[in-house]
């Protein structure tokens, strides 16, 4: 099976996939920092971190929906789906306490804000875990070679200008 959104031979979505699982995180941390004490100004911060990260979901859900469309229905399709529908999970979760953030004037966290992020984040695990499996089952049959092995070219010869 092979990703319609490709460049230089590698699927997109599992690259755009660090992106918004990354601003997630760094919205936790921001809202950990400011629920322990830290500055008040880090509260906002991680209310936008959390609304870049969903913006990179939404353009992550929409690579996701252009591959699934390829997916053979088998097992494959199954975790692909599951790993769509954990990523949307997660992301409506940080929807829904950016949602409460949105009218405080400040954006700061509140423990119950830092909680629920934390949760998302563990369904964003799982998510990882999927998303680990679904690239194995994409990859059956393919070798990857590294290093100095992938300069070589079909003579085995290494390229030299």
């Amino acid at each position: 099976m092979q990703s319609r959104l490709r460049v230089q031979g590698h699927p997109i979505q599992p690259m755009l996939v660090t992106f918004p699982l990354g601003l997630f995180v760094s919205a936790a941390v921001f809202d950990l920092i400011d629920v322990v004490g830290g500055p008040a100004f880090l509260g906002e911060v991680g209310y936008w971190t959390g609304i870049a990260a969903l913006v990179a979901a939404a353009l992550t859900a929409v690579a996701g929906m252009v591959d699934l469309w390829d997916v053979p229905g088998d097992r494959t399709r199954r975790t692909a789906v599951a790993f769509n529908l954990v990523n949307a999970v997660m992301a409506a979760m940080f929807l829904l306490t950016c949602l409460v953030r949105s009218h405080s004037p400040q954006r700061g966290a509140s423990v119950a804000i830092l909680v629920t992020e934390l949760v998302a984040l563990a369904v964003g695990g799982v998510g990882v875990h999927l998303g680990a499996r679904l690239m194995r089952q994409f990859d059956t049959g393919r070798t990857e070679v590294g290093g100095l092995d992938a300069l070589a070219g079909s003579t085995g010869e290494i390229a030299r200008p």
